[in-house]
């Protein structure tokens, strides 16, 4: 029997298929002045809003201070916007107006020994969670050559049939439809089907 966990991981699959340059680094004292302009803020309102002094704002500003990470936080909260955002360029498409729709039985197939995966909004790249439906195939541990594990964390979610999930620091855990659970992937786990019919479940899997 082949080796599932020598096979390309959907992690790997997804990153080779997302693959794009490096974007040039941002300038956050121009980034930050933008975006405040933008709003038609003036320097007290936009320090008001982000709850900082307006001198430590105008230095940010000027490129005259490196703000901790907890100003920047105060920052992207006063501006309506997450941390990450602050140091995309203004020209690049925001996380937030991405959307991809993937019909029932349109996704990309990868098939193991084990488990049939479909993977879910294969057409956007650079995502920071993997989606997939997934056919368990496998009826016992056996079957699988050791542990999978892998990069991130992972979101499990019974569709239908029932499943036991294995973990490398826990006792096996029977779940039916409905239920989920989420764990770190870099511990050792592999599911089963303990229905008569192949149980079918989605997953998530954080691009860590």
């Amino acid at each position: 029997m082949s080796d599932p966990t020598s096979q390309p991981s959907l992690i790997r699959l997804a990153r080779a298929s997302g693959e794009e340059a490096r974007a040039t680094p941002v300038d956050l004292g121009q980034r930050v002045r933008e975006l405040r302009k933008a709003r038609t803020w003036t320097l007290e309102q936009a320090a008001q809003e982000a709850g900082l002094a307006r001198s430590t704002l105008s230095k940010i500003e000027n490129g005259q201070m490196s703000p901790t990470y907890e100003a920047l936080k105060k920052l992207a909260s006063g501006l309506g916007m997450s941390v990450p955002q602050l140091f995309t360029p203004a020209d690049t498409p925001q996380a937030g107006g991405r959307m991809a729709t993937s019909r029932r039985g349109e996704g990309t197939p990868h098939l193991t020994t084990t488990y049939e995966h479909e993977l879910l909004a294969d057409q956007l790249t650079r995502k920071s969670m993997l989606p997939y439906r997934a056919r368990i195939r496998a009826r016992s541990f056996e079957e699988f050559d050791g542990w999978i594990r892998h990069e991130g964390e992972e979101f499990l979610y019974v569709l239908t049939g029932r499943v036991r999930l294995f973990t490398e620091f826990y006792q096996p855990v029977d779940m039916v439809r409905g239920d989920s659970a989420y764990y770190d992937a870099g511990m050792g786990h592999n599911v089963v089907s303990i229905s008569d019919d192949d149980a079918e479940i989605l997953w998530v899997t954080s691009m860590a």
